[in-house]
């Protein structure tokens, strides 16, 4: 299943748009906060990021500010490719 990778004002930050419906109620994981849940422990688990969001049909992810996109957005995008299948 695909995910769409959208910009958001904040340029630390990326939403990930997943294929359907995932998560029941929205829960932010600050990377200070041990996580409850296996993907969030997956995707904190990622060099620079610090804080994950999911909602409904969407993850956001937000990271350093000297951490750079490309190998990042395509880590994410490979775990929650997995998560879906």
């Amino acid at each position: 299943m695909s995910v769409a990778v959208h910009q958001t004002p904040n340029p630390n930050a990326r939403k990930f748009v997943l294929a359907e419906k995932r998560f029941a109620m929205p829960r932010s994981f600050p990377v200070s906060t041990p996580a409850d849940d296996p993907l969030a422990v997956r995707l904190l688990a990622l060099d620079g990021v610090y804080n994950v969001f999911m909602a409904q049909d969407f993850v956001t992810i937000n990271k350093l500010p000297d951490v750079a996109w490309e190998p990042l957005e395509a880590a994410v995008t490979e775990i929650l490719t997995e998560y879906q299948a």
